[in-house]
């Protein structure tokens, strides 16, 4: 598992070096604080982004699969902006992105219903029968 990773250090070594290299340390500093703190403040409202979630899986907007992926991609993405560098900053925006898309399919799709009104055959009748019993005692 940590030889697959090696790539993924290196190219985001060779990419942070180069961006560095093309904007300066300074900004290159202000970039990693700032994604630093958006980050951190993504993580910190997340309780707030599940139960939104959570509260368009029970209107059912999100199915259970879309409010997993749009959970995890926003946990994902705040997770890879603290993490200082071009290559995960790069796949955190991606991961964002991808939950505003749910969310923003979410809000588009009509509310469902859980209960199917139309369960049955329609040429069916149901009937209730009322069976009266006399009683020997009450009769003079």
């Amino acid at each position: 598992m940590l030889i697959a990773a090696i790539p993924f250090f290196l190219l985001e070594l060779y990419l942070s070096l180069s961006v560095g290299e093309k904007i300066g340390f300074m900004w290159s500093a202000i970039w990693i604080v700032v994604s630093l703190l958006i980050g951190m403040r993504l993580l910190q409202s997340s309780s707030l982004t599940l139960m939104g979630n959570l509260s368009a899986v029970s209107r059912g907007k999100l199915s259970m699969k879309s409010f997993q992926n749009a959970s995890t991609a926003y946990l994902l993405g705040a997770i890879f902006l603290i993490i200082p560098g071009v290559l995960t900053d790069l796949l955190g925006l991606v991961a964002l992105g991808y939950t505003v898309y749910l969310q923003f399919v979410a809000k588009i799709t009509p509310e469902q219903t859980k209960f199917d009104t139309k369960k049955g055959d329609n040429h069916v009748i149901d009937v209730e029968i009322i069976d009266e019993h006399t009683d020997s005692i009450s009769r003079p």
